[in-house]
């Protein structure tokens, strides 16, 4: 009866040692897969952050050479494709007060002005006032679903592509680029603008 019992016992621990066994091989699987999984959302919350970083980068970089090009400092860019790209790269929080009201009443005023005091709109305003009007005239399937979707960034990257061709053939050659006067300022800001719908592109492929 004892050696029953003590059977019983031992038979009885074997299958505890067993659950805490098995127990503990479940939590250690499960310790690794939270553990993959936050490094996964840590990554791509990294990848998330550079790539909102960059359209900023790229946002300013191009308002820069839409004033450069407004200016004294005559480049051979074509301005006029800069507007869809900050169009389409401008960072939603800006877009989004331009969209209101505050760029409502900025296209009203810059229409008057343009209209009927002419002498009080210089030509340097042409360009920002067609931004601002767009922004706030453009349909939501552009200023929604284009802007927000792969079609805007590969909208951004062809005509960073483009205007960067342009740019290295008006200035006789890739290095003459970085060389001439004010080449430094302008080649860099165009690169920026390749750089970021490039980035952006490769993840909505990832």
């Amino acid at each position: 009866m004892m050696g029953k019992k003590s059977y019983l016992a031992t038979r009885a621990g074997g299958v505890t040692s067993d659950l805490i066994s098995s127990d503990m091989k479940e939590l250690v699987v499960a310790a690794k897969k939270l553990a993959d999984h936050s490094v996964d959302a840590i990554k791509l919350r990294g990848l998330g952050f550079g790539t909102t970083f960059l359209e900023w980068v790229a946002s300013f970089a191009a308002i820069y050479l839409l004033i450069l090009d407004r200016t004294n400092w005559r480049t051979n860019i074509l301005t006029g494709l800069l507007i869809p790209y900050i169009f389409f790269s401008l960072p939603s929080l800006i877009f989004n007060v331009f969209r209101g009201d505050v760029g409502k009443w900025i296209a009203f005023i810059a229409i008057i002005l343009r209209l009927f005091f002419p002498r009080h709109f210089p030509d340097w305003l042409e360009m920002p006032a067609a931004l601002i009007l767009l922004i706030v005239v453009a349909p939501s399937l552009f200023a929604s679903y284009v802007r927000s979707s792969w079609i805007g960034v590969v909208i951004c990257l062809a005509i960073a592509c483009y205007l960067l061709q342009e740019h290295i053939r008006a200035s006789g050659g890739f290095r003459n680029s970085f060389t001439k006067a004010h080449g430094v300022s302008n080649s860099v800001g165009i690169i920026i603008l390749v750089v970021y719908p490039a980035w952006a592109l490769v993840l909505y492929i990832l």
